[in-house]
């Protein structure tokens, strides 16, 4: 696949890219393997998250999806749930806002009585060629929306997740092999990696599994909405694969952590790199 320089407003739209992602709409095939669950998806009405939306919705789960303001994407993503039968219950708001990110684990235990899987899934990033460049707001909404938000869902979660509930939150590459213009992103993306080892510590007595997936060049909307069109039209090239990712190709992992086929699955971070190693 490859793409045209473009470039979008951020947060970016699904129905501004060019190419249109894949997001498994017309392959994913579900066999239940989550029947009966419920699971909580941030940043769900895109990209990645709407990957593992539609196939957890495929696989028998019932999902709550935030997401900060893109309501059409959102509407669309919960079209595709609705279509597979399952619940849809869509969140709107910054989780960089601690109480915020109670109030989406709350709605989740009232809509649906239960909490079985929590997907930490969104984020945010801007490309600076300098640090100097680097707004002290910006850094600042980073560390909030990438690291922080996820500290606050999984400090509201945990005591509601029963003996085989599981964690999975979404580091990257980036983690490992830092881009230098995004510094702030890739920081976070490393903080999350630690974090996630030590809370599958933590949380290993009780029975709930913690992991992490670290995906390479995925095509989505946070690509053109925050990197320059120039960078956009080589998206991916230098993977050993020789292109960028979609979505559909990563939601595949998150199933598998989240359901009892990775019973013994705690503690991990699993590469979608396109061939790209990470440490």
């Amino acid at each position: 696949m490859t793409q045209p320089p473009q470039s979008q407003q951020v947060p970016g739209t699904e129905g501004a890219l060019t190419p249109r992602a894949d997001h498994g709409e017309q392959s994913y095939r579900g066999s239940g393997r989550l029947a009966g669950k419920a699971a909580v998806i941030t940043g769900g009405d895109s990209g990645i998250g709407r990957a593992v939306a539609i196939a957890y919705a495929r696989e028998g789960a019932d999902l709550l999806i935030s997401y900060l303001n893109e309501d059409e994407d959102a509407r669309e993503t919960a079209r595709w749930v609705e279509e597979a039968g399952r619940r849809c219950v869509l969140v709107p708001g910054d989780i960089g806002e601690a109480a915020h990110c109670r109030t989406i684990i709350a709605r989740a235990d009232q809509e649906f009585g239960r909490l079985d899987v929590l997907v930490n899934n969104a984020a945010f990033q801007m490309s600076r060629t300098k640090i100097e460049e680097i707004p002290d707001d910006e850094w600042e909404r980073t560390w909030r929306t990438n690291i922080s938000a996820i500290f606050h869902l999984c400090k509201a979660a945990a005591p509601l997740m029963k003996e085989g509930g599981a964690i999975i939150n979404t580091t990257s590459i980036q983690s490992d092999r830092p881009s230098p213009e995004l510094l702030a992103y890739a920081s976070t993306k490393g903080a999350i990696a630690n974090f996630t080892a030590g809370l599958a510590q933590m949380l290993g007595p009780r029975g709930i599994r913690v992991n992490s997936v670290a995906p390479g060049p995925i095509w989505t909307p946070l690509i053109p909405s925050t990197m320059p069109p120039e960078t956009v039209a080589k998206f991916g090239a230098d993977t050993p694969l020789g292109r960028p990712g979609q979505p559909a190709e990563v939601a595949p992992i998150f199933v598998l952590l989240a359901s009892a086929e990775g019973s013994y699955m705690a503690g991990g971070r699993y590469a979608v790199t396109g061939g790209a190693p990470i440490l």
